[in-house]
């Protein structure tokens, strides 16, 4: 049975429900007829009788139905089901793009032209999947973030209701009402206030909103937080008092958000959100998500991985390994093009000096630990020689050509994007090789199958462990498809580099990876030509 189809085997769901396994949280919903709630697998209420479930694929399909949300187990607040994070199908590309608020912004047929299908089609496709057409899906978004607003600030109903993508106020109470069965100002009334938040909005005061991201467990928190630290850029990321922050462009403007590992035995992480606008929450927690790789199902992917003799003891050291991710795709491209050849404290100068030279000040709400947001496609097309110091001439011209690839449209790598053509495209680009691809279709993209075979940590780590070189390791990792790319984490984890621990929590900002005997993991392959501390030339 495949995952798109669990929900229908009624047997299989009800055994779940009854083992309270949280692991399942986000895959399905159950109906419970008696009560007309719906619950995530794992509510710790008492059982409901087997022929009172019923199992909806999303929580719109469920409210569709006229089921109400659990108010013991908030069944919205689950991770999201991995399906569309492993899917690069027209449907996952769907589900993807609606979390990062497009619907909300251009409506069901912007989201139809940006999958270039017809707004019938697109109806058609995803109702089929999850029982509910996009605006559905979105309508059950936007409740989420009205009930994170309503409960962990103090702003007005009516700026909740602009900023969580309602048209107006008699709609807002309305669903709000329907899928909560309270109306917003009880459930303000029974929340416990986290922070409080001035008013959002672009222009003025920014808006502070605490939140809990859950996961699915183990995760392993080492690798994930300290490759993001190892491979971090001054001015706009910061690791201090065990937490990183980091500055972000999001469509209403610009924010920061700070992420903090939970305690042992906790299912979640711990954000603070500083918005200029509201608007952006919904798109703000989709992109902290795919930053730390938080819809992953760790377990599925650790028995696959660990079938194979010589990865079995790296997965039993390091349980839960995650895609170490980017809250910005094009940002990503362009800095992976300035760790081709280079090693991780080369890129790390590269970007900070591009970051000083043409990253966009943060407004004085915002500053602090982080100054800047990393500069846009458009301006690193459009920049001077003297603003890309201390490159080869040849590596300018790559950037400059991805920067203008991203800037024109001719190349998309957001939430949308077609994986296979976006390696298609990126490979055309003059300078562009295999590993370049690959580590972009990683961590911008999110493919969980992506392999930088050539990457020397890789290549490393995979030789201390008994692996095969060269086209044998290719041949090899085929036995791990379709998680090449959580292979690629797990053996980047079971380095010695500064990477895959969990850095110092006195840090205050990025600091360059220290020199190891050897090639380090964190080093950069460029495009079949590795690279140790030192920089080689082809």
């Amino acid at each position: 049975m495949s995952a798109t189809d669990m929900h229908l085997d009624h047997d299989h769901c009800a055994a779940l429900v009854r083992s309270k396994d949280p692991r399942f949280d986000g895959w399905f919903v159950t109906g419970v007829l008696s009560t007309g709630i719906y619950c995530r697998p794992s509510c710790p209420a008492i059982t409901p009788k087997v022929r009172n479930m019923l199992f909806y694929p999303s929580a719109a399909a469920a409210q569709g139905a006229g089921f109400r949300a659990c108010k013991r187990c908030l069944p919205d607040a689950t991770p999201g089901s991995p399906q569309w994070h492993v899917r690069g199908d027209v449907v996952a590309r769907a589900v993807r793009l609606i979390a990062d608020g497009v619907v909300d912004r251009e409506g069901v047929g912007g989201l139809a032209t940006r999958l270039g299908y017809s707004t019938r089609q697109l109806e058609r496709l995803v109702r089929t999947e999850l029982g509910a057409g996009p605006l559905a899906l979105a309508r059950a978004q936007r409740a989420q973030a009205a009930r994170l607003l309503i409960e962990g600030t103090d702003l007005s109903m009516a700026d909740i209701t602009h900023a969580a993508g309602f048209s107006s106020i008699r709609s807002f109470n309305a669903t709000v009402q329907e899928v909560y069965a309270a109306t917003p100002s009880a459930l303000r009334a029974s929340a416990s206030k986290q922070v409080t938040g001035g008013r959002g909005g672009t222009g003025r005061a920014s808006t502070t909103i605490a939140l809990r991201l859950p996961f699915r467990a183990p995760l392993h928190v080492p690798s994930l937080f300290g490759h993001l630290v190892a491979t971090s850029v001054a001015g706009i990321e910061a690791w201090s008092d065990g937490a990183l922050t980091r500055a972000l462009r999001l469509p209403g403007g610009p924010a920061v958000l700070e992420l903090r590992p939970g305690a042992e035995g906790e299912r979640h992480v711990h954000v603070t959100l500083l918005l200029s606008d509201v608007a952006d929450l919904a798109a703000a927690i989709q992109r902290c998500r795919r930053l730390l790789d938080l819809d992953a199902d760790p377990v599925a992917v650790d028995e696959h991985l660990g079938a194979d003799p010589a990865l079995a003891p790296l997965v039993r050291a390091h349980p839960g390994v995650r895609l170490p991710g980017s809250v910005d795709p094009d940002e990503l491209a362009l800095r992976v093009v300035l760790s081709q050849q280079v090693s991780t404290a080369a890129a790390g100068t590269h970007a900070a000096r591009l970051v000083r030279a043409l990253g966009e000040p943060l407004p004085e709400p915002l500053a602090g630990a982080v100054t800047h947001l990393f500069p846009t496609p458009e301006a690193v097309a459009g920049a001077a020689e003297e603003d890309l110091p201390g490159m080869p001439a040849s590596r300018q011209r790559t950037l400059r050509t991805v920067a203008e690839a991203l800037a024109e449209g001719g190349l998309e790598l957001g939430p949308g994007a077609d994986w296979a053509e976006a390696r298609e495209r990126l490979l055309r680009l003059p300078g562009v090789g295999p590993w370049t691809v690959e580590m972009v279709a990683l961590r911008g993209l999110g493919d969980p199958d992506a392999f930088p075979a050539t990457d020397l940590g890789v290549k490393v780590t995979a030789a201390a462990a008994g692996l095969p070189p060269g086209a044998g390791l290719l041949d090899r990792a085929t036995r791990w498809r379709p998680w090449r790319g959580y292979a690629t984490a797990l053996l980047w984890a079971a380095s010695d580099h500064p990477a895959a621990r969990l850095p110092s929590t006195t840090a205050t900002s990025p600091a360059p990876a220290p020199a190891t005997t050897g090639a380090t993991p964190t080093a950069r392959g460029s495009d079949g030509i590795p690279s140790t501390d030192t920089k080689e030339t082809p």
